[in-house]
């Protein structure tokens, strides 16, 4: 652990620092994941997880579970459209424990939070809200043309300052030659092995939900015990009617009953 002093003003241990990251670049691997809530945080630290991201309402949350891991904090692109609005949170995210701010926002954003030292990854590859612009939900660099226009992508956001990059969905033999040419520390959601960071979000690791992107694998089965925990639910609510409605519930060990004395003495007082 690092010992580190926050923008928030207080002494804090981390598993990994900015300048940590650089110094292992291409040298080591890293594996980040998602976080929701304080188990999902504290199941990550537990695993061995290197790195979480979390929406940057959640950080108070995230930092009961995890209190020392590496931390991004994503800036919603629709809750926070105003520049300003997205410097305030970036502020507010530092101070109450985010180690790195995350945003899909263009190169002028990133110019913006990079000059007040806030490490910053930008998105890279195919960003899902605006995957419009890309003809839907797909793999990024198919084409020579394409692949070369997402290079200068990277080398974009490098001159505006980021940090480091979420490299979405781009194609493995793409990424591994970008991964070459470009000082982001790189972390690889779909893209391959060539990333300094491996990462997938949590829900599909654990395998919360039916369908999962093609590019991730579910290790878990929580779905599966999700199903049965509501089947458990459902039949025991019906238990419970049932038992009303019959009569069984509640039984006299089930009651607290007044002493026969104070009962009759009761009912002359309400007579």
């Amino acid at each position: 652990m690092k010992k580190l002093y926050t923008w928030g003003g207080k002494f804090a241990d981390r598993n990994l620092t900015v300048s940590d990251l650089l110094e292992n670049k291409g040298k080591k691997k890293f594996l980040q994941t998602t976080a929701t809530n304080i188990e999902e945080a504290s199941a990550a630290k537990e695993a061995g997880i290197d790195m979480l991201l979390c929406k940057s309402p959640f950080i108070d949350e995230i930092r009961k579970g995890a209190p020392d891991i590496f931390l991004t904090a994503t800036i919603d692109l629709a809750l926070f459209p105003t520049t300003t609005e997205v410097l305030n949170e970036a502020f507010r995210a530092m101070s109450v424990g985010a180690d790195q701010i995350y945003t899909a926002r263009g190169p002028h954003i990133v110019e913006m939070l990079s000059k007040e030292d806030i490490p910053v990854m930008c998105h890279l590859g195919l960003v899902p809200r605006k995957s419009s612009w890309k003809g839907g939900l797909r793999a990024i660099g198919k084409t020579a043309e394409e692949a070369y226009k997402l290079f200068n992508e990277f080398k974009t956001m490098e001159s505006a300052g980021a940090f480091s990059a979420e490299c979405e969905i781009i194609l493995e033999e793409v990424m591994l030659e970008i991964s070459k040419k470009t000082s982001l520390i790189t972390s690889s959601l779909g893209s391959g092995l060539s990333g300094d960071i491996i990462y997938l979000f949590q829900n599909d690791i654990c395998g919360e939900q039916e369908n999962i992107p093609r590019h991730a694998r579910s290790f878990g089965n929580i779905l599966k015990l999700k199903n049965e925990i509501y089947r458990e639910r459902v039949n025991s609510i019906k238990s419970f009617k049932s038992a009303v409605q019959n009569q069984t519930f509640p039984k006299s060990n089930e009651l607290v009953n007044i002493n026969k004395k104070e009962l009759e003495a009761f009912k002359k007082l309400i007579s």
